[in-house]
């Protein structure tokens, strides 16, 4: 209340970055995103001839890298390019969906601190305003305007701050993800378009 009218929305951004940031730690743990040993078994069903609508179907509602290994097997048959352009397909949509919310995040890390400026703006203007209406000898409205620019602008760098870190490390988690995401889908392609030299240790 001491903040002024400002400190409402620099609060709710708070807690909508909060939220955004809890949501997108489980949202990204790698496991969740690439399975561990999930390309190999794939292959293995493949081999053994097992993979059939039903799995591919599993295979694509399982994780983000299923659903890219899914768009490539289910046209692997029409040659490598084709194969890789559906990849590529897949993994755009893929790569949008692990970026949920970080412009949210990015516009609050950007809005915040221009909040606390507004709010420190106004706390000025009534200070300079009791100055002109009562001279400078009441001290507590003085005081109470200082403390209004004071306390938005630290509510404000105080939200905007973390956010904002917290913005660049998804950015770089996101990625190195989307780096690991391309190395397993070209090792599945080089595996079914490379003849006998790739195996299945090689996967």
């Amino acid at each position: 209340m001491a903040g002024g009218w400002t400190m409402p929305f620099i609060v709710a951004g708070s807690v909508i970055a909060m939220a955004i940031v809890i949501e997108r730690l489980l949202a990204l743990k790698p496991a969740r995103i690439a399975p561990p040993h999930l390309l190999a078994g794939v292959w293995q069903q493949l081999k053994a001839g097992e993979l059939d609508a039903t799995r591919l179907k599993q295979l694509r509602q399982g994780s983000p890298l299923g659903a890219i290994l899914a768009a490539g097997l289910a046209n692997h048959v029409q040659g490598r390019d084709i194969m890789k352009e559906s990849i590529q397909e897949a993994a755009g949509h893929v790569i949008h969906d692990l970026g949920r919310y970080l412009n949210t995040l990015g516009t609050i890390a950007a809005v915040t601190p221009l909040l606390g400026l507004l709010g420190t703006v106004v706390g000025m203007i009534r200070v300079f305003t009791e100055i002109t209406v009562q001279g400078t000898g009441n001290a507590n409205a003085l005081a109470g305007g200082i403390s209004e620019a004071l306390i938005t602008t630290a509510a404000g760098l105080a939200v905007a701050i973390p956010s904002l870190v917290m913005h660049r490390y998804f950015t770089g988690k996101i990625d190195a993800i989307v780096v690991g995401l391309e190395q397993e889908s070209i090792k599945l392609v080089d595996a079914l378009h490379a003849g006998n030299k790739k195996t299945e240790y090689d996967l």
